[in-house]
C-alpha cells in the first residue's frame, strides 16, 4: 500500500525509523541512476564515518534516550522489620562511544577514474548544532563545494537547522540543493512544502552530457513500497516531532481520515 501522503511523509522522519529510510532511498536511488547512466558512468555507495560519544549532541537522535528497566530483587528483605531494606539494583543503558556510518552516493567517471557529483541525504545528526555528525558533514562539504565535483544535497526532515544557503528562503518543510561546479558559488535551491509533491531534480554530470533527470517522488514511493512501511507505521498517533506547523494540523488530519488510516 502506497504512503497516504502526496509528497513526503512526516512519519518516516521519526529517529526511530529514519536510518531504515535513508538506507532504502540510497539503495533506490542507486539502482534508478545506474539505469539512466550506464555504461557511461556507475553510481556507488560510500560511507562518511565518525564518532559519537555521551558528549555529543546529535547523540539523542543517533540512539534511543536512556531507559531504565524495572529493578529486580536479587534477595529478600530480612523478617526483622527494624532492619535496613537491602538496596535493589537497577538495569541501564551504558552510554559508550560509537562509530557512526552514514551513506552517500558518489557519481563516477570510471574510465577517468573521478567523482562527477555527490548526492547527500542529511541525517538527524547532521542538522543538530554542534553535534560530531554536523561537524563531519560540514567538513565533507566544504571539501565537496571547493572542489571540482558536483553536490546535490536532500533534506528531507523538518528538524534541525539547515545548512547554510546565502540569502532568505520562503517557508518550507523540505529543501533540495544543486551546486553546480560551473554555477558556484551560485547554487539551485527547491524549497518544497509537506502537501507538494518531491521534484524531478537535475543531477549534473560531464559539461558534454545532458544531467540525469532524478524523480524524488517516484525514489520515496519505491523506498515506501519496498521496506513495506504501511505495515510499520501507525497513522493514528499523532505525527512525530517535530510538530506539525498549526496551517497543515487540520490538512493532515483531514488526509489520513480520508484514505482511511484514522
Amino acid at each position: 500500500m502506497p504512503s497516504p501522503f502526496p509528497g513526503m511523509d512526516p512519519y518516516l522522519e521519526a529517529p526511530s525509523i529514519w536510518p531504515d529510510v535513508h538506507h532504502e532511498l540510497m539503495s533506490v536511488m542507486r539502482g534508478r541512476l545506474n539505469e539512466l547512466l550506464r555504461p557511461r558512468y556507475v553510481v556507488r555507495i560510500e560511507e562518511r564515518v565518525y564518532v559519537s560519544d555521551e558528549n555529543d549532541p546529535g547523540r539523542r537522535v543517533i540512539v534511543p534516550d536512556l531507559r531504565i528497566a524495572h529493578g529486580v530483587r536479587t534477595s529478600q528483605p530480612p523478617a526483622d522489620s527494624t532492619s535496613i531494606a537491602t538496596v535493589e539494583p537497577i538495569v541501564v543503558t551504558t552510554m559508550v562511544e560509537e562509530e557512526i556510518r552514514e551513506a552517500r552516493l558518489e557519481i563516477v567517471d570510471p574510465r577517468a577514474g573521478r567523482v562527477l557529483a555527490i548526492i547527500e541525504v542529511l541525517s538527524p545528526a547532521n542538522k543538530v548544532p554542534g553535534s560530531r555528525g554536523r561537524e563531519s558533514y560540514s567538513r565533507k562539504r566544504r571539501d565537496v563545494l571547493t572542489s571540482s565535483t558536483h553536490l546535490v544535497e536532500i533534506d528531507l526532515l523538518r528538524g534541525g537547522e539547515r545548512m547554510m544557503v546565502e540569502g532568505g528562503l520562503p517557508a518550507c518543510e523540505y529543501l533540495v540543493h544543486v551546486s553546480r561546479v560551473e554555477d558556484r558559488p551560485q547554487g539551485t535551491v527547491w524549497p518544497i512544502r509537506l502537501p507538494q509533491p518531491l521534484p524531478v531534480v537535475p543531477v549534473p554530470l560531464a559539461e558534454t552530457d545532458p544531467d540525469a533527470a532524478l524523480d524524488l517522488q517516484q525514489i520515496l514511493n519505491t523506498a515506501y513500497e519496498n521496506a513495506g512501511y504501511d505495515l510499520t507505521l501507525n497513522y493514528g498517533d499523532p505525527a512525530p516531532p517535530p510538530a506539525l506547523r498549526d496551517e497543515h494540523v487540520e490538512w493532515c488530519d483531514e488526509l489520513l481520515r480520508e484514505s482511511k488510516q484514522r
